[in-house]
C-alpha cells in the first residue's frame, strides 16, 4: 500500500524507548508519521536524506546545545524554520531556557507531552482544531 501522500511526517529525536512509543501513539492520533533517530548526527543525516513536515526534538536526546541543533536542522531544510518542537525535561539551565524565549522555540515539558503535544503540533503544522 502506498503511503498517504497528505500524512504529515514528523522527525522524532528521542533515544528514550518509552516517550518514543508516546510520541507514536500521539502522533497516529493526529494521522502522522513518525521517524527516529536517536541523537543528532542520525538526525541531521535523515534531514539531509528526506523530507519532513516538523521535528520532535528531545534536548537530552540531540547531544548538542539548542541552539546548535536549531540552526543545523533548518540550515538543512529551511521549510523547518518554526517547526521544531522542543521536548524539555526539568530545564533549569538559564541559558536553555533563555534560548527557548529568544528564539521563541516551541517547547512542551515532557511530563506534559500526553496533555500539551496534540494541540501544540496541530498549531505548528496548521491543522484545524
Amino acid at each position: 500500500m502506498a503511503p498517504n501522500p497528505l500524512r504529515r511526517k514528523i522527525l522524532i529525536i528521542e533515544d528514550e524507548p518509552s516517550i518514543r512509543n508516546v510520541l507514536y501513539v500521539l502522533l497516529a492520533r493526529l494521522g502522522c508519521e513518525g521517524d527516529v533517530a536517536t541523537d543528532a548526527q542520525q538526525a541531521l543525516a535523515m534531514i539531509r536524506r528526506d523530507r519532513f513536515d516538523a521535528v520532535l526534538l528531545d534536548l537530552r536526546s540531540a547531544h548538542l546545545p539548542l541552539e546548535q541543533m536549531v540552526s543545523a536542522i533548518t540550515e538543512l531544510r529551511p521549510s523547518l524554520v518554526g517547526r521544531v518542537l522542543v521536548i524539555t525535561g526539568e530545564v533549569s539551565d538559564p541559558h536553555t531556557l533563555e534560548t527557548l524565549a529568544r528564539e521563541a522555540v516551541p517547547h512542551v515539558s515532557s511530563n506534559r507531552v500526553n496533555a500539551d503535544l496534540c494541540w501544540r503540533l496541530q498549531t505548528l503544522l496548521g491543522f484545524a482544531r
